[in-house]
């Protein structure tokens, strides 16, 4: 046991620390922009942040205690707005990181939000749906005093899903006395949901992926081989969009491990396969390939859509990929930038490539504001327009100031917020 522990301890000690990444970056980003000292201190800081210990009733009676975290790291824009995680690997660094990002990534692409996180210690997988509802309904009703259509609204994220959002809904609903769908988005459809709200951030990635392909020169989209660490919500539509597109999905990977043909996979297959299994070594016609031998296959296409710090300074020097495009938050650590740029791998960063979920959450949040709702296309049709737009812009921030694509999009969103926090002024 006590050897198992060390070696978790060990593991744990290998992963970057997200916020000291996410701070490395805006103190990289601010050099460049001609922002007030006091200003640019104020950003670095999270607004607020809440803890909150409460009990679960498990279904053999016992009444066990969890931890969750709220951070907002910003209002200067509007409501905060992020996810809610479930998983061991929670912390409040993490959640603090996550707020910071969803603050850069809101402004980048010009939303009416600021960023915010939320997060509780739970394995999900080892809890019953009606665990999970108590746990949900019980977090929710301890974020009530922060919660609402015009503070903070909430969302999916790793770990939960659409039916988690509907419990943390009807919790806010019972206790103000009415429905009040627009408290969160990625909420099912029938009950005030988005539709194309699943999709939107993987379906995001692969747009600034072509967008991104398109202006290196790339045309041949047949011959484009990619990689995709991750086969959540992000990884698998990512991959489904990819491959409906004609281009070359040749790895994917989920926690366990991943599966390599490089003469491309069946993804439709791929999917059906995961579904059933929970998982996806062993899938006919491919190699079996861990999580970090997936990171520097051969390819054309990085998509690291899983965890934050996974490309890092130890395994930057090895990576194959021309360009990378990061689906996840975080997964690429300061040195690693470093290593990347000198190499001449080309980045689309996260709070870019990304973004198409929070794009859509906003898209949910305004229909449910007004009660009149969208069909797909009009959904997907502004989705590409807000990014390319983004990417537009941070591609010409790029050229002017000479920088790479993650300077210029934090340098972007940073100057976005300051200016808006000049404006405000320094209450009271």
């Amino acid at each position: 046991m006590v050897v198992a522990l060390n070696n978790v301890n060990h593991a744990l000690e290998a992963i970057p620390n997200a916020y000291q990444t996410a701070l490395a970056q805006y103190d990289r980003a601010v050099q460049h922009l001609d922002i007030d000292d006091n200003v640019i201190e104020y950003m670095r800081w999270p607004r607020r942040e809440f803890t909150v210990n409460f009990p679960v009733r498990r279904d053999d009676g016992r009444v066990e205690m969890f931890t969750g975290y709220r951070v907002h790291h910003s209002t200067v824009l509007g409501p905060s707005k992020g996810g809610i995680r479930y998983s061991l690997d929670v912390t409040l660094d993490e959640v603090r990181a996550l707020a910071m990002w969803m603050t850069w990534k809101c402004a980048l692409v010009q939303l009416p939000y600021g960023g915010a996180k939320g997060g509780v210690l739970v394995d999900p997988k080892s809890m019953s749906q009606a665990e999970l509802e108590r746990l949900t309904r019980r977090y929710a009703s301890e974020l009530i005093p922060l919660m609402s259509p015009h503070a903070d609204i909430p969302a999916p994220d790793m770990g939960t899903n659409p039916q988690m959002m509907a419990w943390i809904m009807d919790t806010y609903s019972m206790t103000v006395g009415y429905s009040v769908p627009a408290v969160v988005t990625g909420k099912p459809v029938n009950v005030g949901g988005s539709l194309g709200r699943n999709e939107a951030t993987g379906r995001g990635v692969i747009v600034c992926m072509v967008e991104a392909l398109k202006r290196q020169g790339y045309t041949d989209k047949e011959n484009i081989r990619i990689v995709i660490q991750g086969f959540g919500n992000v990884g698998s539509h990512a991959a489904a969009y990819a491959h409906d597109l004609g281009y070359k999905v040749t790895a994917v990977s989920d926690v366990n491990g991943g599966i390599h043909n490089p003469n491309g996979l069946d993804i439709p297959a791929v999917r059906k396969y995961y579904a059933e299994n929970r998982m996806l070594k062993d899938f006919p016609g491919a190699d079996n390939v861990t999580n970090a031998e997936l990171l520097v296959l051969p390819c054309d296409v990085l998509v690291p859509a899983a965890m934050e710090g996974q490309i890092t300074r130890n395994n930057a020097p090895n990576i194959k990929a021309k360009m990378i495009v990061e689906g996840a938050n975080g997964p690429t650590t300061p040195e690693a930038d470093d290593i990347l740029d000198d190499r001449g791998i080309y980045l689309v960063p996260d709070i870019l490539a990304n973004a198409g979920g929070v794009i859509v959450s906003y898209f949910e949040w305004v229909q449910d504001l007004q009660a009149f709702f969208w069909d797909e296309e009009e959904v997907y049709r502004q989705l590409q327009r807000i990014l390319l737009r983004s990417y537009d812009t941070t591609a010409n921030m790029a050229e002017k100031h000479g920088v790479t694509m993650r300077m210029a999009a934090q340098m972007s969103a940073i100057e976005r917020v300051g200016k808006a926090l000049m404006t405000r002024g320094f209450y009271p």
